[in-house]
């Protein structure tokens, strides 16, 4: 079956295949992984996973820059970033970030000047460190990217954020896909699959594949694409977004080996 576009209302600049920007490369996302578990990763597992993240990545820059637009503005600022996740609540990912980010830390004492630098606060919370919150630098390069593709640029606070909510988001796939390798499948998790309130029920592509991916298949010592695919389900709790990540990784891995 032909998946349809979720927001088919949706203009500006976009990715003609999900191959064309590969900003996480698998060296990157198997470094995180490394960060979470000893387990083998995978290359299908390690372009899975990368592409999950692009794919989330790319819907946060997208909301962000409409709502730039409508200031007449191509450079984001934090401020786009909560416009985006107040109007769709499927984005709200990585959210352990918005302990450490002055843009979600504060929102009534942290301003953004037109330029979109920070306006001091007066109040401060103490940040806790974590794994990906200290690797976030490492997405940089690739968020640089996503907004250029979407031909957008974006204030340094702003660029931080989206370092962050990646390094955060594919963190937590990564524990989620461990835990289900060890698991062997999605049981703990349930087989209920959540629909926010006035969506559509999920088509039947969706629910095939989410009931394929309900059993790990392996050797309990390796995540593979499938447990990759099962942890964004676990993420993802919109059913626009996830079935959009689980196409898109399916066609970005569709060539690649399982080794």
């Amino acid at each position: 079956m032909t998946i349809q576009p979720a927001r088919p209302e949706r203009g500006g600049p976009r990715t003609a295949s999900v191959m064309d920007v590969s900003p996480f490369k698998p060296s990157l996302v198997k470094a995180v992984f490394r960060d979470v578990t000893s387990m083998h990763v995978s290359r299908s597992a390690a372009w899975a996973a990368a592409s999950v993240t692009r794919t989330v990545l790319t819907e946060i820059i997208d909301g962000a820059r409409r709502a730039a637009a409508e200031e007449a503005r191509k450079k984001l600022i934090p401020g786009d970033l909560l416009s985006a996740i107040d109007r769709n609540v499927e984005l709200e990912v990585g959210s352990k970030w918005y302990d450490h980010s002055p843009t979600f830390r504060d929102l009534t004492g942290v301003l953004y000047d037109t330029a979109g630098v920070i306006v001091p606060s007066r109040k401060r919370s103490r940040s806790r460190k974590t794994s990906a919150v200290v690797g976030a630098h490492r997405f940089e390069a690739g968020v640089k990217k996503l907004l250029r593709s979407q031909g957008v640029t974006a204030v340094p606070a702003m660029v931080r954020d989206l370092d962050g909510i990646a390094s955060v988001f594919l963190t937590d796939l990564a524990r989620d896909a461990a835990v289900v390798v060890r698991e062997g499948g999605a049981r703990r998790f349930g087989t209920v699959t959540p629909v926010m309130s006035g969506e559509p029920a999920s088509p039947p592509f969706l629910k095939d594949s989410l009931q394929a991916l309900s059993t790990h298949k392996g050797d309990g010592r390796t995540i593979g694409r499938d447990d990759i695919l099962t942890a964004t389900t676990i993420q993802l709790f919109g059913s626009n977004l996830r079935q959009r990540a689980l196409a898109e990784a399916h066609e970005a891995t569709q060539n690649t080996s399982a080794g």
